[in-house]
């Protein structure tokens, strides 16, 4: 249904999104999904999805002939993605179900936009704009996304059976943009369908809970799945909601969110937990190191630790493990300990093996010996010593190494 409301964003009327507009005509597509829904709450939009009755192949030729990049990224299903400017455009033609078995649903395409609508998961993401921000909302969307409440369209179970997925995307919605108890109806049907998170991809389960640690305040919504038997299902190494919440505290105090991070203080600080947990949700290599390296000590917050922590683990462990260590109580210190990190540039240790041998030391392992204890009292000076004064110091030790 029409509603008196229109959608005001930049995006809307940005050039590149009317290049678009221009391309498939004003009448032949709405705004749909995220874009609109984070617009009237006023959050930032990345991705913009567009509904349109035309289909694929005729979405390509007006593409085309518009001079806009098409590449047909899911044209079985009806998606084609247009890129305006290096902006992507994910373009959709209407559908609707025809028969349903789970994710692998028949679907046909339709020019009818409520049929569109009514086979999407939650109301809030089901509202539309025009190109001139008028508002189509035809399942109580607006009214839900101003309420903080998470409510999917229909029957919530046969919502579920379609795709288990949405168990988990109902609790992030809920984190993102819900207040208060959360829909009754959909959390009795995400605990009596709860089984079918067996049938979900590790990877996707892994994409949902990241992006539910991304919530401001994902405690609410965690406390929720563990009370519904839910996270004990998908992350079953999750030790403690308290160091989460503590931590939570902390972000807000610093802005700055971070959801690896959050998962480390979820799983607690434990190396080969976390090692294990990484590997479990195929993280990437980067980042599985970066949340086992997340089990070290925190260094202290003086200016002198800081530097030896940034020259030895990174500048960007060393602030995880600052950050989980952190003393609420003590946030100044921690922000002052934040910002003297952020202007921190690691020296380069001056000393080679080379320079070693050339001043009469003798390659092999004592030699390595030699050089790692220099390193040290390097770091340990505060990086003062120079070259010259690290081989004086060799040559002074050197012992039975000559």
């Amino acid at each position: 249904m029409t509603t008196r409301r229109r959608l005001e964003a930049p995006w809307l009327t940005a050039p590149e999104t009317e290049a678009v507009v221009a391309a498939l005509g004003p009448g032949n597509l709405r705004f749909v999904g995220g874009a609109v829904r984070d617009s009237l709450v006023g959050r930032p939009v990345t991705d913009i999805d567009i509904a349109t009755p035309l289909t694929p192949d005729e979405v390509m030729r007006r593409a085309a002939a518009a001079g806009l990049k098409a590449i047909p990224t899911g044209i079985d299903h009806g998606t084609v993605t247009l890129v305006s400017d290096h902006r992507p455009f994910e373009v959709t033609t209407l559908r609707r179900d025809v028969e349903t078995f789970g994710r692998r649903a028949r679907v046909a395409f339709t020019d009818d936009w409520n049929a569109d609508a009514a086979r999407r998961d939650f109301t809030i993401n089901a509202l539309y704009a025009d190109a001139e921000g008028q508002l189509y909302d035809y399942f109580g969307g607006v009214a839900d996304l101003e309420a903080g409440r998470v409510r999917f369209i229909g029957d919530p179970r046969e919502r579920i059976i379609e795709d288990a997925l949405r168990i988990l995307r109902f609790f992030r919605f809920h984190a993102h943009f819900g207040r208060g108890a959360l829909d009754a109806g959909g959390l009795a049907a995400c605990i009596g369908e709860r089984h079918r998170l067996d049938q979900l991809s590790i990877e996707r389960v892994r994409d949902e809970l990241l992006k539910l640690l991304a919530a401001p305040d994902p405690v609410p919504a965690l406390e929720a799945m563990q009370e519904a038997g839910i996270l004990d299902m998908v992350l079953p190494e999750a030790r403690s909601l308290d160091a989460l919440r503590r931590l939570v505290g902390i972000d807000t105090a610093l802005a700055r969110v971070d959801p690896l991070r959050r998962l480390a203080a979820l799983l607690g600080r434990d190396s080969r937990r976390l090692e294990r947990v990484g590997g479990r949700l195929r993280l990437s290599n980067r980042e599985r190191r970066r949340l086992a390296a997340m089990a070290g000590e925190a260094p202290r917050a003086d200016a002198c630790a800081l530097r030896a922590a940034a020259y030895r683990f990174g500048c960007e462990t060393t602030a995880d493990r600052l950050i989980l260590g952190a003393d609420p109580a003590r946030l100044p210190e921690l922000q002052a300990a934040m910002a003297t990190l952020a202007d921190l540039k690691p020296p380069r240790f001056p000393l080679k093996g080379r320079d070693l041998v050339a001043a009469g030391h003798e390659p092999g392992p004592e030699l390595g010996r030699t050089l790692a204890r220099l390193e040290e009292e390097w770091v340990a000076s505060d990086f003062a010593l120079s070259k010259a004064e690290l081989l004086r110091r060799a040559t002074g030790n050197k012992g039975g190494a000559a």
